[in-house]
């Protein structure tokens, strides 16, 4: 069993077309490092906000249909396994400025940034700059096809 299974999958927000910004949609690996880069911002003067934890796939074919995402089907949040941030300015989110800064956040607390997913050798066609995952995107196969599910102890590599 894995935390997608017991976790998720009952849940009632499951197929919800809302954003869901709950930590305890995450996994508990994924939800303590989100934590931490929350607390190692605020060090450094930057405020976070968690904006999305758990994402349906309903509500990525609304996103996708509304044109604010360019992938058809969810990703690595639909398994509890990502976490979008963004700044908190007054209480409100802001995508505004630089992300750079979560780069070295994410991997010093064992994540992937969306910014180069884990290899900053090549350029990506795709770049999330707010987005954090604890999976390499060389794993995002079998987590999709619900044949594998990262245990406590994997850790993704970062070229």
């Amino acid at each position: 069993m894995s935390f997608y299974t017991d976790i998720i999958r009952p849940n009632p927000l499951f197929a919800s077309t809302t954003r869901v910004a709950d930590l305890g949609l995450l996994e508990p690996v994924t939800r303590a490092a989100v934590q931490q880069i929350i607390l190692d911002a605020a060090s450094q003067g930057i405020k976070l906000m968690v904006f999305e934890t758990y994402r349906s796939q309903e509500r990525q074919t609304e996103l996708f249909n509304q044109g604010a995402s360019k992938l058809r089907n969810v990703g690595v949040h639909h398994f509890g396994l990502a976490c979008d941030l963004v700044k908190d300015v007054n209480g409100e989110p802001s995508w505004k400025g630089d992300f750079g800064f979560l780069k070295d956040l994410a991997e010093d607390n064992g994540l992937i940034w969306g910014g180069d997913w884990g290899n900053d050798t090549i350029v990506h066609s795709f770049v999330d700059s707010d987005h954090v995952q604890r999976i390499n995107v060389a794993d995002q196969a079998r987590l999709f096809d619900v044949s594998w599910y990262p245990d406590a102890d994997y850790e993704p590599v970062i070229v």
